[in-house]
Parts: C-alpha cells; structure tokens; sequence
C-alpha cells in the first residue's frame, strides 16, 4: 500500500529518473533513479520493523531495556564512576545484540561531586529550602584537601537575601548586593513558549553566580528553569568566568523563589543559611563513548550517525535526560540485526559521554574522527525526549530538505511525517558546522522542562508506545539515508 504512496512523490518532487544534482558518491548504474523509486525500494524492510515494533516481538524491548538499564545504573554524572558502570553495562549489551564493531572510545571528562547541601530560610520564618547545586559550583567550606574534598565542619554562608527578577535589575540595584544571597526569580510564560523561555531562563542558571559576584554577593541561588517544579529544584550546568571571585551557586524551587519574592514585596527581610560541599574533582577522569554499527553492505566507509548521550545529572535516573535518546539510537541497529536487514551505508550508534558539561565526550570524538566527515551523510541526535514523535527536525541545504521530505512519507503510517528546520544537538554540532546535514527527534515533549535534570526525570515519565514509535521514526529516517544511492548534499 504504502508503496503506492512513494511513487506517487513523483508529483511531490518532480525528479523521478532525473539525476539529482547531489555532491557525494553516485552509483552509476542507478544514478537515474528519482527518490520515489529508491524509497519503495526500502519499503518492505520498513514495513517489517513497523510490524516487529508494533505488532511483533520488538514491541515493548525498548521500554524495558531502558527500564533494566537505569533501575540498574541509576543516574550517571559526568565523570563519576556510575558512568563508567554505564559504559560497561552498554558494550556487553550491544555486543550480546551481535552489533559489528562495539567499543569504548576513551576521553578525558571532568568530574564535579555534589557532597551534602542544604539551605534554611531562618528569618522571616524557619523554612527549609529545597535545592540542588548546580553543576560546577564551589562549596561554601574552605578547609578542602589538596585533592578537592571537604574536612572538618562546613558552617556555610548566613546571609540576607535580595531577590531580583533579571540581570538588569541587579545591576540597577547594584549597591545592594554586596553580603548578600542574591536570588533570581526570573519568569517567563512557559505554558505558551517552553523552549523560548528554557533558552531565555537558562543564562540565570550558567551566569548568575558571576553576574552575582561582580556587585559583592557571596552566593546566589537561581528558580528553577522550568515552568513546573511541584518544589522539586532543577539542577543544570553553570560556568566562572575567572574575573571575579567564585561563589557558591544552586537551584531553588519555583515556589520558593516565588513565596521569597512575595515577602520582600511585603518589606519582609529574608535571611539563609547556605551549606554546599561541592568540589570539582582537581584530576581529568578517564572515561568513554560507546560506539556500535551495522556495516554497510555496498559503502561501508559512508556513515549515518545516531547518537543520544550516555551521561546524566547526579539525581533521578536519567530516564528521559537522555537514556530515551541513547536506547533508541543503538535499538535502531538492534532491530534491523534481528530482521536481518543490511543498509547499504554503515549505520553507527555513539552514546556520548559528558554531554551535560558542555559535550565533552562528543568534541573529543570529533578530533579524533573529523577527518572522515566528507564521508558522513547525517547526523543524528535524539536529546529532548522521547515522547509521541511527530517527525524529525533537520538543518541542511535545500535540495537535502527536499530528499528528506521525501523520507518522511515513509513515516505516514507512524503519523510521523512531519518535517521542520532546526534539526539540533549539542554532541552533533561540531559536525554541523563541519557541513555535515542534522537532524534530531521532533515530539510531543511540551512537559520535558517539568522533569529535566530534576529527582522527577525517572522511568515513570517514559511512555512504553512512544518510545516504541520514536525508535521507529529514529530508525526508519536512518535506514532510509543510508541506503540513498548518494549521500545527502553537503551544507
């Protein structure tokens, strides 16, 4: 049936039997065959991992892999030995899948440790606050070892608090923050506009300790960047400029930022006690990616790239941040190995390491392999969940969109056919920008910002159904690049 429906893209692409003008290997013999014929090519094969996945034995693998691994695992920081378990866990799984090529590729990640925490309103009523501090931040004892950890008692940081709304209002009220707790209680309206407001909140969460410091604070606690929190506090990734001193830094709840706000609104005087263990590990820590293929049967040098990270924040299990993402990138391959179907070009899965410092793991991968990236016809990453797909998002150049529009009408029958600009990921980047075509996951993730990087991210969020079809919509969208007669044209 749906065969049908790819020879009719005749009409939708106009280059049925047209050569199209493509930079990349062409096979002559074939070079006049048009999209819609190449597609019908692989649509048996896709018929069968729809089947298999919906109807057949694969239904379901993807939830309880998932589940094993992190009820196993647990969550894995960036440098810690939990990651490292994870690594290990994942090399013996794909290799018992009979995937070709499994390895861990080593790199160097930082490890920062989290130690206890607490923070307690003490004025103008006891309160104890919820918190997480944020990834990278001092503590607030000075008696550490030579080797970061902390000894003898942590008295913390007692001080006022001055709640500001945005940078700008700090810097208008400037003089007084010096000996304070500055906390931001940024808002944005994240029911309309969740990603706008994550990219517009998150500057609170990697620069308030800096901007904080300038004026003379000794810590700063930042509202979660999420528009949903039921006081649960969202951790995150934060930076130091190196200008000014290090102070110490954590998240709050949303209804803690917004009750301190409402009692200085009030005249009320707020005073915190703050006590962080946090240290940064003073040693890189060896660590690695975990790689895996299906090897092309006619270009085994070209590469599809699917990728999720391996890594996650020290709290919940790293469910939908990203364990989603990484199972259904390397289930991809799994799924086509228990089908026996070969792509023409190899299909590679990396879980990535240390992506939520700033893709460690990915960039160092890229060093090491930047020189194949001509031979690279997408890349992939799946890192905002994996709830009910809709399609894929995708940046590359127009005649690439064009193909890949094309592709998508493999996924009607999915109801995943939709296909927008943006393709987008954090470890894929540095291939972007080498001219390698993204794409990445596009879902039905308007409450991913309720549980990211937060004690909520756990398997109660993944939906058994949605992660079966993202791995469909992943794996389907991959074999098909991989077995074009070209690849995709470079940006």
């Amino acid at each position: 049936m749906w065969s049908v429906v790819l020879v009719c893209l005749v009409a939708l692409l106009g280059i049925l039997g047209t050569p199209l003008p493509i930079h990349g290997r062409i096979l002559p013999a074939r070079s006049h065959r048009g999209i819609g014929e190449q597609l019908a090519a692989l649509q048996p094969n896709v018929d069968a991992m729809i089947n298999a996945v919906l109807n057949g034995d694969f239904k379901g693998q993807a939830w309880d892999r998932l589940a094993e691994f992190t009820d196993t695992i647990g969550p894995r920081v960036c440098g810690s030995p939990q990651l490292e378990q994870a690594v290990d866990y994942m090399v013996n799984v794909m290799s018992k899948d009979g995937l070709d090529n499994v390895h861990a590729e080593q790199v160097t990640n930082p490890w920062w440790i989290r130690g206890d925490e607490s923070a307690v309103m003490l004025e103008p009523r006891p309160h104890k606050l919820a918190i997480l501090g944020l990834g990278g931040s001092v503590g607030t004892a000075t008696n550490y070892s030579r080797r970061g950890e902390r000894f003898g008692d942590n008295p913390g940081i007692t001080a006022e608090v001055m709640v500001v709304g945005s940078f700008d209002e700090l810097t208008n009220r400037s003089s007084e923050a010096k000996g304070k707790i500055v906390v931001y209680n940024q808002f944005c309206d994240w029911k309309n506009n969740p990603v706008y407001c994550y990219g517009d909140s998150v500057q609170y969460r990697g620069a308030g300790a800096d901007n904080a410091s300038r004026y003379g604070a000794v810590a700063a606690l930042v509202r979660s960047v999420t528009g949903f929190s039921l006081n649960t506090p969202h951790t995150g990734m934060m930076t130091y400029s190196g200008s000014v001193p290090r102070i110490p830094t954590a998240s709050i709840t949303v209804e803690d930022a917004e009750m301190m706000q409402r009692m200085v609104g009030r005249g009320q005087r707020i005073v915190v006690t703050l006590k962080m263990d946090a240290y940064m590990h003073p040693d890189p820590q060896v660590a690695h990616n975990v790689v895996a293929e299906l090897r092309g049967t006619e270009f085994p040098d070209e590469v599809v790239l699917l990728s999720g990270h391996l890594d996650s924040w020290d709290v919940g299990q790293g469910s939908m941040d990203d364990g989603g993402g990484f199972t259904i990138s390397y289930l991809a391959l799994t799924l086509m190995k228990q089908l026996g179907i070969a792509p023409r070009r190899t299909m590679r899965a990396v879980l990535w390491s240390c992506e939520e410092f700033g893709g460690v793991g990915s960039e160092q991968y890229f060093q090491a392999h930047s020189a194949d990236a001509g031979n690279f016809s997408l890349v992939m990453e799946s890192d905002l969940g994996v709830f009910t797909p809709h399609g894929i998002q995708f940046s590359g150049k127009s005649n690439a969109t064009q193909i890949m529009s094309g592709i998508m009408q493999l996924l009607v029958p999915l109801n995943a056919s939709t296909l927008t600009g943006d393709g987008e990921g954090t470890d894929i980047s540095p291939w972007m920008s080498a001219g390698v075509p993204g794409a990445s996951l596009l879902n039905e993730n308007d409450s991913y910002f309720d549980y990211h990087h937060s004690d909520a991210d756990t398997m109660t969020v993944i939906d058994p159904d949605a992660i079966d079809r993202s791995l469909l919509t992943w794996a389907i969208t991959a074999y098909a690049v991989a077995g074009l007669d070209f690849l995709l044209p470079r940006n």
